[in-house]
């Protein structure tokens, strides 16, 4: 199996659990290509556990719609399409842009100096060759804003949105892999800057609106990298 992250289950938190939560994690920055064929056995293999726990994961990884199971207890990562990206995205603003409103009325000093931590980082990410180190300092961006809101209900959401999202991040980190190595890439940090001053000032308006505008930024590229329904369907795996 190719470089997924994924890695032995050592500690003494149930191995269903801990594989369930390095497999969503995996699946929520992309780890895993679109249409990817996820068997139980190279997935045991990879954890050092037995059958069982894998299959139990990949169930409640199905229920989420992260992934889409077969007969054969097997799991496929869904195919990404224009469409489908759209559909996410639409949520995605009309989630995320209300619990960046709310986060924005109780964002604490440090959580700010959190933020302005995690852009400087994926800044200097962007100057190397990790994509899944930068989309990881994203990720953790976004949800310090998010858990601000103080809402278990939007986080809840927003988690299932990103785990459905992770092909399309996938998608992405494909995309700027090769300027990454060579050094060419813009960092895309713009919305988040302008997010941290609007935090600054307490302006949950203009909070919300540069969430917005960075999920549409990413949106209007990846729309740019994946194709319609058809074209899809054509070319996924049998």
């Amino acid at each position: 199996m190719a470089d997924t992250g994924l890695e032995p289950i050592l500690s003494r938190l149930t191995i269903q659990d801990g594989v369930h939560q390095q497999l969503r994690h995996a699946l929520m920055t992309g780890r895993f290509d679109p249409g990817q064929v996820m068997t139980i056995a190279s997935l045991a293999e990879a954890f050092g556990t037995s059958h069982m726990p894998v299959r139990e994961a990949l169930r409640r990884l199905g229920a989420e719609n992260a992934v889409e199971i077969a007969p054969n207890g097997s799991a496929r990562v869904p195919i990404v399409t224009r469409a489908r990206l759209d559909d996410l995205c639409r949520a995605r603003i009309a989630i995320e842009g209300l619990a960046t409103e709310l986060g924005a009325a109780r964002v604490t000093a440090a959580d700010i100096e959190l933020l302005h931590a995690a852009v400087l980082e994926q800044e200097r990410i962007a100057r190397h060759a990790s994509p899944y180190d930068m989309l990881d300092k994203n990720r953790q961006f976004h949800f310090t804003i998010y858990r601000a809101s103080g809402s278990d209900v939007l986080i809840q959401l927003i988690e299932t949105l990103w785990l459905r999202f992770g092909p399309y991040m996938r998608r992405l980190s494909a995309h700027v892999e090769p300027m990454l190595r060579a050094g060419t890439l813009a960092p895309y940090t713009g919305h988040h800057h302008a997010i941290i001053a609007a935090l600054r000032h307490g302006d949950a308006a203009r909070a919300r609106e540069e969430i917005i505008a960075d999920i549409r930024t990413t949106q209007d590229l990846l729309r740019t990298l994946c194709p319609d329904e058809a074209e899809a369907k054509a070319a996924a795996p049998a």
